[in-house]
């Protein structure tokens, strides 16, 4: 925990003074359109440079030849189906990536809508696991201001004109609109869910404009969180001494980028809503028979706002109302016709032309006053189609209906809303920005790498509404996949076979093959209650890494939802639960070796939950055959560990218990000579991928050591008192043999082989430890050699990389030289950085742990950086290339959160060491399914109810 003279050290403090003017500040000072005290910030004319990407050396390119060529047949192979391969190194966007992100827009799973520094509208991401990068520039802000007298006339597009992407296309278009702001005045204020613009005297310097961007994204609230919206409210303050007529612009493009943008057949219509909610939708058919998703863009009309609309304007020549009309009659009126909203749906779009509409909010500022404005977008695909065919449908249509047209009542329901929104979300925040203990830049870091959380590809489905008779695509052979599920009654525990990953054969449907995702194929373990349904949620490892809810990866993000949304975390630990006991004996061939296995082996944890069948089709990943990877298994049982004791929920722990067993029971095949810990395979099989593991190693050997206790200390909460005893008797064997291999005196090798790297010093090393301490367990091992092998850690892999600058890089030679044995060895991984950084909290190193986490904000985030804000990437090299954008891993921040303040039920346990409670009797030794230990669970949980620490059964 954090003692409370903490943090003397240097840290990144940004008052909102040196970017905005003391006055101005003041002149904001009501209704939220000031920038709070501590935010990411950025001017508008900063320049976005380009980022460095990575790329291997010649050592370690001869080493992978064979897998690039397997790969690069198989990235064809599936574009052959007309499907993207869930790793593709060798196809580059045509959008290089660049430092210009900023705060995404919308809520989870609904896909999102990104929105740069500098006031771009990118990445958008609709259609599952595709992201479009590139900037759709027609979608923008613009102002108008005359004064009384006429003498003063301002119009601009209110983002700086030296957007990558803004080209001469022809007067008729956007390069005919006034780009002239040059950014120097104006700020970029950032605090995820929201984000300020301030226009400071920019581009009428008696007018100062603040525009306050708000998303949805609230914790613990299931309903809102899930809303495609996002709400734009401009306050206006008139310093000059003459009447300000303001008028501003809000254009949209009927488009989501890439190949359905110009492919035609797009209807824009006028609406007027109820409560002053005037706009257009914006109606777009996507390509490849995805579904259809419409847009709305609308302003509030109020008694001092006046709101019209233009449903339908061009960007050439040939259409009959130009982007140059637009500009024009804005710079003549400020305002459109009133008969426009009567002009009902337009012509649909022809191939390549492009359907634009703008709504326009016109408003008198008297000289010294102030005006809000209030702008909301919203998007609406109600379903979700995944590439072999399955079509959900998204947890919003639970509040809102399946139609396309409930875009018009989100945009109302976010302008009616967005300020309880903001009451909620200052109401989360506002605790951890007050304390005093913390360096400033964790403090807004910690809320803005939660951005990935909507621009990583999230879905979110709604359980009890499947989009049933959708033509099922899927090609693969008939093979049987099955699932043994527990079914927890009061008479004990029964094991029941049936087909609950569907395969082709096996769906429930029509004659035409129609995949019928009935109700039955989305029971969990245990089914809930309507109250309690929060729907499944889906997440991607990353934007390049296309795999659903990597679970290597998710074992350092998980804090995350298990802090904000720990109804989501459960349930996606019940998936993989459910996926544990499952088996997919279709064929598959692992790309690194080019040998054949079957896709999901029963007791194996999956890598993912799939790419283009997610649930039905998991472990995309192909590159090794991961059921032979030590990691998951262990990960799997630590994180259901954790969240067991984290919420007190029991019903929860019976659901998972049975699959916890089997994940355990399926690792006694990994303990090679019988000393009860797990041995590597000589390949890389654990999350660091291409990273040879030779015996015990220091990552996966503490996972297991740390997975023994918790398999204990969770068996004797719920009554399987057999088990318990074994896992305890297994560890009192593993641990001296963990110590006796690894442990030199400083910390613990790599592993026990005889390579080059195997005394290196892993950062990673203490995994297990960092759970352990989570979940309020025993320590694994002596503190003082915890707390050496972490000085040893913050000595060379932090200090030694740029002055502690960069973070801490994965490897490092006991020398003092990095570890370049491959491509991970010498990387620098955010969210291993962020974990290393939780651990030493946890062992009262505070002072180390902010300086190691402080170099990913350095590296990162700060201006002097690398430009990844918003987009933090799995990994960088210590000279600065990069290696996969937008990747979940990071969220691990949250760990360190997690550290700081643990929930109460995690620190109300018995301070009694757990393992003491467990008398070890005699025993076989050996894993084996013990019926009546489970058959207890049900009992036990009556005992406890929703308690799992005091019970005196």
């Amino acid at each position: 925990m954090v003692s409370g003279n903490l943090f003397h050290s240097r840290k990144h403090s940004w008052p909102p003074e040196e970017y905005i003017s003391r006055t101005t500040l003041q002149l904001f000072d009501f209704d939220s359109a000031a920038p709070p005290e501590q935010a990411w910030r950025r001017r508008l004319n900063s320049h976005a440079n380009l980022l460095k990407e990575f790329s291997v050396t010649f050592a370690e390119a001869i080493k992978m030849v064979r897998l690039g060529i397997r790969l690069w047949s198989y990235v064809r192979e599936e574009a052959s189906h007309g499907r993207k391969a869930p790793i593709d190194p060798f196809t580059r966007i045509s959008c290089k990536p660049s430092a210009s992100q900023g705060v995404p827009l919308g809520g989870m799973g609904s896909g999102s809508i990104s929105r740069g520094f500098r006031g771009e509208f990118r990445q958008l991401q609709i259609t599952p696991g595709i992201c479009e990068a590139s900037p759709v520039m027609a979608n923008q802000f613009s102002i108008f201001i005359s004064r009384d007298g006429g003498n003063k006339h301002y119009a601009s597009v209110l983002a700086p004109g030296q957007h990558e992407g803004l080209g001469k296309a022809g007067d008729q278009g956007i390069s005919s609109w006034g780009w002239n702001l040059s950014g120097q005045h104006s700020t970029y204020h950032a605090l995820f869910p929201r984000a300020w613009t301030i226009y400071d005297g920019e581009p009428d310097p008696e007018l100062k404009i603040s525009c306050r961007q708000i998303s949805p994204f609230i914790p613990h609230n299931y309903r809102d969180s899930s809303l495609p919206t996002a709400v734009f409210v401009y306050t206006l303050v008139n310093t000059g001494k003459e009447r300000a007529k303001v008028s501003l612009l809000y254009t949209w493009a009927n488009s989501i980028g890439g190949i359905s943008h110009l492919s035609g057949d797009h209807v824009n219509e006028p609406f007027i809503g109820e409560d002053g909610v005037f706009g257009v939708l914006l109606h777009h058919k996507t390509a490849k028979g995805n579904p259809p998703v419409t847009f709305a863009v609308a302003a509030c009309e109020t008694q001092n706002v006046n709101v019209t609309v233009l449903p339908c304007f061009g960007l050439s020549e040939g259409n009959r109302v130009t982007a140059k009309d637009v500009w024009g009659k804005m710079v003549q009126d400020g305002q459109f016709g009133r008969e426009n909203f009567s002009s009902g749906p337009s012509v649909p779009s022809a191939p390549g032309e492009t359907h634009c509409a703008a709504v326009s909010a016109s408003a008198w500022v008297e000289p010294q006053g102030k005006c809000t404005v209030a702008f909301a977008l919203a998007w609406s695909s109600p379903k979700v189609k995944f590439s072999k065919g399955s079509v959900y449908h998204r947890r919003y249509t639970k509040f809102y209906g399946t139609s396309e047209n409930a875009a018009q009542d989100l945009v109302h329901d976010a302008l009616m809303n967005y300020k309880r929104w903001e009451e909620d979300i200052e109401r989360w925040q506002s605790p951890i920005l007050k304390d005093e203990k913390l360096p400033e830049w964790y403090k807004f870091t910690l809320f803005n790498e939660l951005y990935f959380l909507v621009a990583g590809g999230t879905i979110w489905i709604d359980s009890r509404l499947p989009a049933s008779n959708m033509r099922n695509e899927r090609k693969e052979e008939n093979t049987d996949v099955k699932v043994i599920e527990s079914e927890v009654s009061s008479g004990g525990v029964n094991h029941t076979t049936r087909s609950s990953f569907l395969c082709e054969d096996e769906s429930t449907g029509n004659q035409n093959g129609n995949s019928d995702h009935s109700q039955d194929s989305f029971t969990l373990l245990n089914p809930q209650t309507d109250m309690d349904d929060v729907g499944r949620f889906l997440y991607l490892e990353g934007v390049e890494y296309v795999m659903w809810c990597t679970y290597d990866v998710h074992f350092y993000a998980s804090f995350a939802l298990l802090e904000l949304f720990p109804k989501i975390e459960l349930n996606i630990q019940r998936e993989f639960a459910k996926a544990v006991l499952s088996e997919d004996g279709r064929k598959v061939k692992f790309l690194a070796e080019g040998n054949t296995g079957i896709r999901k082996v029963r007791g194996a944890v999956p890598h993912d939950l799939g790419t283009h069948d997610p649930w039905n089709e998991m472990n995309a990943y192909n590159i090794h055959d991961t059921s032979k990877w030590k990691d998951l298994n262990p990960k799997f049982v630590l994180q259901v560990y954790r969240d067991f004791a984290a919420t007190g929920d029991m019903s929860f722990g019976v659901d998972v218990w049975p699959a916890v067993r089997a994940a355990m029971e399926y690792m006694e095949q990994f303990d090679r000579d019988g000393d009860c810990l797990i041995e590597n395979d000589g390949f890389p099989d654990q999350t660091y991928d291409t990273w040879t593991v030779h015996g015990v190693s220091a990552y996966c050997g503490c996972l297991w050591l740390a997975a023994l206790q918790a398999a204990a200390a969770m068996a004797l909460q719920l009554g399987d008192k057999p088990f318990a005893e074994l896992c305890k008797s297994k560890y009192l064997k593993a641990k001296p043999a963990f110590e006796e291999k690894l442990w030199n005196g400083t910390y613990y090798n790599y592993d026990s082989g005889s390579s080059s790297n195997s005394k290196s010093i892993q950062a990673d090393q203490l995994a297990g430890q960092w759970y352990t301490a989570s979940s309020s367990l025993p320590p694994l091992f002596d503190e003082i050699r915890i707390r050496s092998a972490l000085q040893k850690i913050y000595d060379f892999n932090v200090m030694k990389i740029r002055g502690g600058r960069m973070g801490a890089v994965n490897g490092m030679h006991p020398n003092g030289k990095v570890d370049e044995t491959c491509m991970q060895s010498r990387e620098i991984w955010a969210g291993v950085t962020y974990g290393v950084a939780a651990t030493m909290i946890l062992a009262g190193m505070e002072k180390e742990a902010f300086t190691t986490a402080e170099g990913i904000f350095t590296a990162g985030w700060s201006e002097e950086g690398y430009g990844y804000w918003f987009q933090t990437p799995e990994a960088w090299t210590i000279d600065g290339h990069f290696r996969s954008l937008i990747y979940m891993r990071p969220l691990s921040i949250w760990a360190m959160q997690w550290a700081l303040s643990m929930p109460k039920a995690v620190l109300e346990a018995p301070k009694i060491n757990v393992m003491d409670r467990i008398h070890i009797s005699s025993s076989s030794g050996r894993f084996s399914y013990n019926e009546m230990g489970v058959k207890r669970i049900a009992h036990k949980a009556k005992c406890l109810g929703n308690s799992v620490f005091n019970c005196s059964c």
